[in-house]
């Protein structure tokens, strides 16, 4: 009986052969227990228990409030809707800004930083801008930009400015210097800044005269962004003309805002309250000109507020830019984008 088990065990294994890809393992426990463990240790996982404390009553103004739900404000305010009020004394919050002309404005505040009141006579005049920043295409937007005018009528401000200017010859180079730029000269500087001797870092402004844009080519590389060239303005072969504009002239930056991005704003001195009313005014139309010399090929407002200030007053006096400026986009532009529009669809 034995002899015929091990026989019939010796016959099973001989069909098998030298073909191992048929024999599988006899202990297959631990894999089904490695297996079960797994599954097992998943499902305590998911049996946590959530402890829950309990919390006694908090004031409501010691509760901490959820920041991602706020709703961002539409910083382009629109009272057209509310009603003008017929008193001189009302709440603004339920009535319709006054508007004042810009020497208006600008008179009002003089009224107020009079000696018997905060005696500023000298304070700066700021005209702070709000703009549409939605370009052209929808859905897109205008970066944040920098700009520099001169204004019809200057006034002190509290700041120097350097200017290095490169041109060539004795008579330019002497009006350049009447005019205010702080170092004025040709190869000799370009050698000097190659030497190290003169730092560009330490001026506020470089500007040149197209007949020294050959020269400055050695120094390019260590120039980098501050190349003189047209498109920035710094190129110009009125060199006088170009030196009172850096060393008079009103540079601003318009900041696009981080959460509502077709919401721009600037704030810029344009005069003091010790000039005159008429002059600050006019300082206010070349400003406004300015900004809206920038503004994008499209239809809508661009700029859509204007209000005056003079710190330390906490008045925020209104005026209407549009007597400045126009509302909408001429009508040589409007007539060319329709051009535009008209050949990209004959073309398509």
């Amino acid at each position: 009986m034995a002899s015929t088990l091990i026989r019939t065990l010796f016959n099973n294994l001989s069909i098998y052969g030298t073909n191992t890809t048929n024999l599988r393992t006899i202990h297959t426990s631990t894999l089904f227990y490695a297996a079960r463990k797994g599954t097992r240790a998943k499902a305590r996982a998911k049996k946590v228990k959530v402890e829950i404390t309990k919390v006694g009553f908090i004031p409501h103004n010691q509760r901490k409030k959820d920041k991602s739900s706020k709703t961002t404000i539409n910083k382009h305010l629109d009272d057209s809707f509310k009603r003008e009020s017929n008193d001189n004394v009302f709440p603004m919050r339920y009535y319709r800004w006054p508007v004042y002309t810009a020497e208006e404005a600008v008179k009002a505040h003089q009224e107020t930083h009079h000696p018997t009141m905060y005696n500023l006579p000298d304070a700066l005049v700021y005209a702070k801008v709000e703009m549409n920043m939605e370009a052209v295409k929808k859905n897109r937007y205008m970066d944040s930009f920098t700009r520099l005018t001169l204004l019809p009528h200057s006034f002190p401000r509290d700041e120097e400015r350097t200017i290095l200017a490169f041109c060539k010859g004795p008579e330019l180079i002497k009006q350049a210097l009447e005019a205010g730029a702080t170092t004025v000269g040709a190869n000799e500087i370009v050698k000097k800044i190659q030497d190290g001797e003169i730092k560009l870092p330490e001026y506020d402004f470089v500007i040149a005269h197209p007949n020294m844009i050959t020269e400055l080519v050695p120094i390019r590389g260590l120039m980098k962004k501050r190349f003189p060239n047209v498109r920035n303005g710094t190129l110009d072969p009125n060199i006088c003309d170009l030196v009172k504009k850096f060393a008079a002239g009103i540079q601003y930056r318009v900041t696009k805002d981080e959460k509502q991005e077709n919401f721009g704003s600037v704030q810029v001195p344009v005069g003091r309250l010790n000039m005159d009313a008429k002059r600050v005014a006019e300082n206010i139309d070349a400003f406004l000109k300015d900004i809206q010399s920038v503004r994008p090929k499209r239809d809508g407002l661009f700029i859509t507020r204007c209000f005056i200030v003079s710190p330390p007053s906490s008045e925020v006096l209104k005026i209407d830019p549009f007597v400045h400026v126009e509302r909408t986009l001429a009508k040589e532009v409007q007539e060319d984008s329709d051009d535009e529009g008209e050949a990209v669809a004959a073309t398509a």
